[in-house]
């Protein structure tokens, strides 16, 4: 540690979590670098054309409130019942945030990994002796490379940027990994930026959950304009209905966004036909702007599809490469972090002082909120503050 006892704080992700601990540290008076690959907000950025399921004022913190308005006088925050696209979000909280870390963000800067100064992964496990050697973080800035080191390090990094493969069993499908990069994993933006891709196309859409229901909804909009537009939607489970709707859904966006999108999947007069039980075997590339023929196993026959574009909404898996060096325990199922006790110490990994924070904290868990990530930053600090009272958002 320095020698005015504060402990060097790291945070890799300047994501809505990454940024809410920044501020959270700089009230605090410790000392905290945020690190991130690409600009603040990246992955919101990455999806910005659409609208989040919950409205602005679960989105953001009295802490963050209080910080941009006292630094903006004149700034209009949205209304707490607001919905706003991910861009919108970005654009009138997380930028406003950013702002106020000044050069404590340095964007552009991947953290490759995180290792543990004196220490290999297997040695001294459990040993308190490892809290007491500084983290080295490996940074790769402008095609240059540095170590700096911190006590603490939060990772925020998130899930978005990892796709997960389309074939049997969570594998590739034969061809996938060659054609990874004709394949849009993410939410494209079908009606905006990226409608000449998808206009007057045929286009498969493989996936159940709301990233592929956004992007069947916007396809068949598109297709109200350009009505050779054809969307071929292909989901793994075995209702007829792809989305099950939660009886009282307290988020109307996401009820009215399952609606929509079952709808679109039974109806007859839409240009979208639906075909559940389905798993992708193989990607076969036909030539240069050819498209793809796609085999699939649909409902125990084999059948194929030639698409001319394809989107692969089936979600993500967290990325363990930046602690590979560290003693970090992960669920057997999730991929996340192993949990063990509740509260702040189900925060707590097998390496001192390191947290994982955010939607990868999940692992493969889809049903995170920005809540969640907002109570997580809360409490770990209270670990390292050693205040189990401290709250600076009552």
């Amino acid at each position: 540690m320095p020698r005015n006892g504060a402990p060097r704080l790291a945070i890799v992700g300047a994501g809505p979590v990454g940024l809410e601990a920044a501020l959270y540290a700089k009230r605090l008076e410790i000392p905290v670098t945020v690190y991130e690959r690409g600009r603040a907000g990246e992955h919101l950025r990455r999806w910005g054309h659409v609208r989040l399921f919950t409205p602005f004022g679960a989105n953001v913190t009295p802490l963050g409130r209080q910080a941009i308005l006292a630094a903006r006088p004149q700034q209009k925050l949205p209304a707490d019942d607001a919905i706003l696209t991910g861009r919108e979000h970005v654009e009138q909280y997380l930028m406003p945030l950013a702002e106020l870390l000044g050069t404590s963000l340095r964007s552009e800067a991947h953290v490759v990994q995180v290792g543990r100064r004196g220490y290999f992964k297997h040695e001294s496990p459990g040993d308190a002796a490892r809290g007491r050697q500084p983290f080295v973080l490996l940074v790769r800035q402008k095609n240059q490379e540095r170590f700096e080191e911190a006590d603490i390090v939060l990772d925020c990094t998130g899930v978005y940027g990892q796709h997960r493969w389309l074939g049997p069993g969570g594998l590739p499908a034969l061809g996938e990994a060659q054609a990874e990069a004709q394949i849009a994993y993410g939410l494209e933006d079908v009606l905006g930026e990226k409608q000449k891709d998808y206009a007057n196309k045929s286009i498969l859409v493989i996936g159940a959950g709301y990233s592929a229901a956004a992007t069947v909804s916007n396809l068949a909009k598109l297709a109200e304009a350009h009505n050779t537009t054809w969307i071929t939607w292909l989901a793994r489970g075995p209702q007829s209905q792809p989305l099950r709707r939660i009886p009282n859904d307290p988020l109307r966006e996401r009820d009215r966004l399952a609606a929509r999108a079952n709808n679109l999947a039974t109806r007859s007069d839409a240009n979208v036909e639906y075909h559940a039980q389905t798993v992708v075997e193989l990607i076969e590339p036909l030539g240069q702007g050819g498209g793809f023929r796609v085999v699939c196993r649909c409902a125990g026959q084999r059948r194929s599809w030639e698409a001319e574009r394809i989107i692969a909404n089936i979600g993500y898996t967290p990325d363990s490469g930046l602690y590979r060096e560290l003693q970090v325990q992960e669920d057997f199922a999730t991929l996340g972090p192993a949990r063990k006790g509740a509260g702040p110490e189900a925060l707590r990994c097998p390496e001192p002082n390191f947290y994982i924070l955010g939607a990868k904290s999940l692992g493969r868990g889809s049903q995170f909120f920005l809540r969640t990530g907002f109570e997580q930053v809360r409490d770990v600090f209270t670990l390292i503050q050693g205040d189990a009272r401290l709250d600076l958002y009552r």
